[in-house]
């Protein structure tokens, strides 16, 4: 882990937990929503418990792991594997550390990644989805629920997913498959415009442009994303604000942020776009390439 995330960690043990469960609850549901079960749906879910290892020995991991395991022996989920599954989340978010908004954040974002675990989203998926997300109308206005609920709304307008709704699903529901690796998008290649975290192919311009850098770079230090950033051009700021032209999110993400694919300043970001103010969020990988053209490398 790095160095600067390992700092956060003791910090939120707790939180750590209420994530872990709340994101298992989404994933045995959205890899259930169909009421088929894949071998990649499974390989999924198995990556989920290769992550949470290192906590094997700890209360109450040591309830849940042994029955996540034995449910998975046999390569083969039943009903009564993941209704046991199910009901011990429950218990042990009974007493919840996050509030019931925050819990339904991180279960929607486990739901999405289950959905597209096996590599394609259907009619019944999104049926599905969409009957979790009409019970949960709280949570209107809050990112991403909106864009989801549009999404859906928009594909299923003829009843039918076709090859492009099916890129879109893809791209979009793709940024919620992190677990192994904690990363804050997973970036699929080729494919169109999305809504979604990131911009598409975006085109980044340097001189006189406000420059903000969130998560962690497997590149640069903050220090270096400076120097870089003031000698094409541009300006840096630790804020996010009206002025920001462009907010760089990290490719290693931060695996202490509460929500596993945005934290804080993305969240700002968002809700500025959303009030109108042409703030750009952009992926690192694409940072690099518009160094790359802007540097003539």
């Amino acid at each position: 882990m790095d160095e600067e995330h390992e700092r956060y960690r003791k910090f939120c043990s707790r939180a750590n937990l209420d994530k872990t469960i709340n994101s298992l609850l989404g994933i045995i549901h959205g890899i259930t929503a169909d009421s088929r079960i894949l071998d990649s749906e499974l390989v999924f879910l198995q990556e989920w418990l290769a992550e949470q290892a290192e906590f094997v020995s700890y209360h109450p991991y040591t309830e849940l792991l042994p029955v996540v395991e034995a449910a998975l022996s046999d390569h083969v989920l039943s009903g009564d594997e993941q209704a046991d599954i199910l009901w011990l989340c429950n218990k042990i978010l009974s007493s919840n550390y996050y509030d019931r908004v925050t819990a339904s954040m991180q279960h929607l974002q486990g739901l999405m990644g289950g959905i597209i675990s096996d590599g394609n989203v259907n009619e019944e998926e999104l049926a599905g989805l969409d009957a979790w997300l009409i019970k949960h109308d709280e949570l209107r206005t809050c990112w991403p629920y909106d864009e989801v609920a549009a999404l859906i709304t928009g594909v299923m307008k003829d009843k039918k997913i076709d090859e492009n709704e099916q890129r879109e699903l893809k791209a979009f529901f793709g940024q919620f498959t992190a677990i192994a690796d904690s990363r804050v998008v997973i970036d699929p290649p080729g494919l169109g415009s999305v809504r979604g975290i990131c911009a598409v192919c975006p085109e980044v311009l340097f001189p006189k442009r406000m420059f903000c850098f969130t998560g962690s770079s497997y590149k640069y230090t903050r220090k270096q994303f400076t120097e870089l950033v003031v000698k094409l051009g541009g300006k840096v700021t630790n804020t996010v604000s009206q002025k920001l032209s462009y907010l760089i999110i990290g490719a290693d993400g931060n695996p202490c942020w509460a929500y596993a694919c945005y934290g804080r300043k993305v969240e700002a970001a968002v809700e500025l776009r959303k009030r109108g103010y042409p703030v750009m969020l952009v992926h690192e990988n694409d940072f690099h390439d518009a160094v790359a053209d802007f540097s003539g490398v």
